[in-house]
């Protein structure tokens, strides 16, 4: 078993092929015939990894937890407590990653070097820099990556009953103008402003016998044990970024997709926030993204503007519930087509090697979103970001934190 990262990839390399036709004997490692069942391993078994056990056309064969206590007795499930151990297994197609957030940009790099299609929970990394690594992962290797979302397309936007098809519809025919506002508070269901904080003054507890603890750390600083840094990983800086971190790219990632921004960023974030503790996450009062365009999205978690539109551009507003100023929505939008379908079946996109609804490159800037919001927010200031060479503007603090720092034994 390699010791670390390094000699991990240099196993691993080389054991994916071109997809050229159809079967197995011909594929090759890593992709399946349409025909047979894919098989799938789970990396992470708290909540987020059980809800992977069980879902049409896939087989567990595999599952890996840093706490012994968490992997089942299922004799035929193999069990690890080293995910690299289960991505070296032959018999699984699907990797699955429900860890903190910390780790996923290094095991979806990882997992597409060792030839596994990925099923990644949000946010997609926990720096633009392993984003920007992920992507080119996934595409070096032909892998297919979905990030665990779900209303892109179908369904309706989340704490509204107006499907998303819907808004694109209403934002692609420009009846409201342009640029267009996008504001995200409690009346669209995106609150919480003090859950997921974190404790400061944390007391040095003795860590359980079941818990390897260095392996869960992995990248991150070392720091002592407490069990809240395991419970409440998302209100600690070094593995989550609170509320932003645990529901911001479910509704960025939608609004990305409303805006027609899949392919760049903001150029600007604004913060409105105490200053934050250096170890843990604390709240704030408002973000705001600003793109090259015009075009905002404004975060509001505790609803200072409890009047403010879901949506509005110059010539007009949408509220939360579908009303709106302008004459006759419903039926002028009726002449406008329906915006493109995409793949929406996991399952079939591995099949058939076709790019996922919420994929590397999308979810890398919605995820994008939420890094340069976390950003601000460790500084306590604005930034100015320049979309194309990803990184900020005439500020080398911020710049330091495009990527996380890693412990010594996993550069």
């Amino acid at each position: 078993m390699p010791n670390h990262r390094r000699d991990f990839l240099k196993n691993i390399a080389g054991t994916v092929v071109a997809f050229t036709i159809i079967p197995r004997h011909v594929l090759g490692r890593g992709y399946p015939a349409p025909s047979d069942q894919l098989t799938k391993g789970v990396i992470g078994m708290g909540v987020a990894g059980h809800q992977h056990i069980d879902y049409a056309g896939t087989r567990l064969t595999a599952i890996c937890d840093v706490d012994k206590s968490k992997l089942l007795t299922d004799k035929k499930v193999k069990t690890f407590d080293d995910y690299r151990h289960l991505l070296l297994q032959k018999d699984v197609d699907i990797v699955h990653i429900a860890t903190p957030p910390h780790w996923h940009g290094l095991i979806a790099m990882e997992a597409a070097a060792a030839g596994k299609d990925i099923w990644c929970e949000t946010p997609m990394t926990h720096s633009i820099a392993e984003g920007k690594q992920v992507v080119n992962a996934v595409q070096t290797y032909g892998r297919i990556f979905r990030l665990n979302m779900n209303h892109r397309i179908d369904g309706n936007f989340y704490g509204t009953n107006i499907p998303v098809r819907k808004l694109k519809k209403l934002t692609f025919s420009g009846l409201l103008g342009w640029p267009l506002t996008i504001t995200l508070a409690p009346h669209t269901g995106f609150t919480w402003p003090g859950e997921y904080t974190g404790l400061t003054n944390l007391p040095v507890q003795p860590v359980p016998a079941t818990l390897n603890y260095d392996r869960w750390l992995g990248p991150a600083p070392y720091k002592p044990y407490n069990i809240n840094r395991i419970q409440n990983f998302r209100g600690y800086w070094d593995y989550g970024a609170g509320v932003l971190g645990e529901t911001g790219q479910h509704y960025l990632d939608p609004v990305q997709y409303l805006l027609d921004k899949d392919e760049t960023s903001p150029i600007e974030v604004e913060v409105e926030t105490p200053l934050q503790h250096p170890d843990a996450v604390g709240t704030w009062q408002k973000i705001t993204f600003t793109y090259q365009d015009g075009s905002k999205i404004i975060l509001d978690p505790e609803g200072r503007d409890a009047n403010a539109p879901f949506i509005s551009g110059p010539n007009g507003k949408l509220y939360a519930d579908f009303r709106s100023d302008i004459p006759d929505l419903e039926k002028r939008l009726a002449n406008f087509p329906e915006p493109l379908l995409a793949i929406t079946d996991f399952v079939k996109a591995v099949k058939e090697r076709q790019t996922f609804v919420t994929n590397e490159e999308n979810g890398h800037r919605s995820c994008t979103l939420v890094n340069i919001g976390k950003i601000a927010l460790q500084l306590g200031r604005s930034l100015q970001y320049d979309p194309e060479k990803q990184t900020f503007l005439f500020d080398e603090g911020a710049n330091r934190l495009l990527n996380q720092p890693l412990r010594t034994t996993w550069k």
